[in-house]
């Protein structure tokens, strides 16, 4: 039986259109599920839009519309990038669904049923914008940590005991070390955690735009547990448990470092009090600037992905968030930045090659494959480095390090452009026509295992390699990756995988 895994990306608040970096996230969260699918695991990949709340209220009602039309508008953009990016989710989640309200009442029901739940008195500064309370030794200069302006508020809500959980979370993570990645993150949360936890607001009374707390109807269930409660949503959480013991183990969460401790304190806390288990692991990458200067509406410097894939394609677009930036850390959107990574490292590097070594093919051998396998040493050599490429890849794409993964990838790829250079096949065809078949075969080899490497990062442009050299479906993934090239008769037309475009456009 096929290995489970199952990724999620934070589910998207609708409160604005997507940008960059909801793109970035799920750029990595695809790559991650497309992988695992060629390595043979059974993947569910989960996204969607976070639908409640204060913010998205106001915003319904500043336009004249009600919160749930507001709602199907804003959510029908994030949909849109599944086909935009080329994403492969098994399930889009959205907060306002039948089935979510009936998961988010089911988790209620069963921390309320433990006494893990209880009515209170709230009061504390709150920031209306980031819809959070602060304490006052958390205010600057009287102001929320964003700098948003806060109000002193009172109300009746009902708290989480997450104070109760303070020494069995600070347990779970040394037995569990991977659970919060990168480390650097985990330093931060061990500190927070660390210097003690209070009991958590879980619910409004003011708010009436949310899942209703069940048996009080004053009041609707805060973000904490209605937003987080999405990942078991999808897993058919409470009607079946099937799925949630198949592939909670192996489930890894992608979120922005923003919501880091929201996943790692608050929802693992929640789960432990539920008597639910764990995923395997958070990871928080970093934000993304814009040419040093952080995203807002007001520099209108936001990034909308749609024009970036409408200007360069999918693919550029992919490559260059997942190889120009440290995954975890934070990173620097540039346009000019892209555009070189598109000239040099997908047209250059990766489109000169194919289009070398098959335009030969079409030209001296009628579009049909030479293939004579008496390598030598030389050959050998060149050969060899593929299936460590493919082991160190796995590593690293098991660290969620996708730059690292890249970066070696490319190894190849360099190494198949030195080759040709070192076998100067344009002088072959005159000299030594055997040798010839030998040296294209050996290329031909190479650009097999360098398209199946990069099915995941830039699955078009892999596919339409693969789709070049005639390589069939079904030997596409990596339990066919250390079998001979075995092309399925002669060779297609040519396609172009990469137009250079002018780097120093505005």
């Amino acid at each position: 039986m096929a290995t489970s895994f199952y990724i999620t990306t934070p589910i998207y608040y609708v409160n604005a259109r997507p940008h960059i970096g909801s793109a970035y996230t799920s750029i990595a969260a695809d790559v991650l599920a497309r992988f695992k699918r060629q390595e043979g695991c059974d993947v569910k990949f989960l996204t969607g839009t976070d639908e409640h709340g204060q913010k998205v209220a106001q915003s319904a009602e500043r336009l004249g519309k009600t919160p749930q039309t507001f709602c199907d508008e804003v959510s029908a953009h994030f949909r849109a990038l599944t086909p935009l990016l080329n994403l492969t989710p098994t399930d889009f989640i959205r907060t306002t669904e039948a089935r979510h309200k009936k998961a988010a009442q089911a988790l209620w029901t069963l921390l309320y049923d433990r006494g893990q739940i209880y009515l209170g008195i709230y009061a504390g500064w709150y920031d209306v914008r980031e819809e959070a309370f602060y304490r006052e030794e958390e205010l600057i200069k009287g102001k929320s940590p964003s700098g948003n302006s806060v109000e002193w508020i009172e109300e009746f809500s009902y708290f989480f005991k997450l104070s109760a959980w303070q020494q069995p979370l600070l347990e779970f993570y040394k037995n569990n070390p991977n659970f919060i990645a990168p480390d650097y993150r985990r330093n931060e949360i061990l500190r927070f955690v660390e210097s003690g936890l209070k009991d958590l607001s879980v619910s409004r009374s003011r708010l009436t735009w949310g899942i209703p707390v069940p048996n009080d109807g004053k009041h609707v269930m805060y973000v904490w547990i209605d937003a987080l409660a999405n990942y078991l949503t999808s897993l058919g959480f409470p009607d079946s448990l099937r799925e949630l013991k198949q592939f909670w183990p192996n489930c890894v969460h992608l979120v922005g470092k923003e919501i880091t401790r929201f996943h790692t304190i608050y929802w693992p806390a929640l789960l432990m009090a539920a008597d639910l288990p764990l995923p395997r692991q958070v990871f928080a990458h970093g934000w993304l600037t814009v040419e040093g200067q952080k995203m807002s509406k007001s520099l209108g410097n936001v990034i909308d992905p749609h024009d970036l894939v409408c200007a360069y394609g999918a693919d550029a677009v992919r490559y260059f968030l997942l190889r120009e930036i440290s995954f975890g850390e934070d990173g620097d959107f540039s346009e000019r930045a892209l555009r070189r990574r598109l000239n040099a490292d997908l047209a250059n590097d990766l489109g000169n090659l194919v289009q070398r070594v098959l335009s030969f093919i079409h030209k001296y051998f009628a579009a049909q494959v030479p293939l004579r396998r008496d390598f030598s040493k030389e050959d050998q050599d060149f050969l060899k480095i593929f299936p460590q490429i493919l082991n160190r890849v796995q590593k690293y794409i098991d660290q969620v390090f996708f730059h690292r993964a890249l970066e070696t990838i490319w190894e190849g790829i360099v190494a198949a452009n030195r080759y040709v250079d070192q076998q100067k096949p344009w002088l072959l065809v005159k000299s030594d026509k055997a040798r010839l078949e030998v040296v294209l075969t050996v290329l031909l080899e190479g650009i097999y295992r360098i398209g199946v490497l990069l099915r995941s990062f830039i699955p078009i442009s892999a596919e339409t390699i693969l789709n070049m050299i005639a390589v069939a479906p079904e030997a596409r993934d990596f339990s066919y990756f250390y079998t001979p090239y075995t092309p399925v008769g002669g060779l297609p037309p040519l396609d172009i995988l990469f137009t250079k475009v002018q780097e120093n456009a505005c």
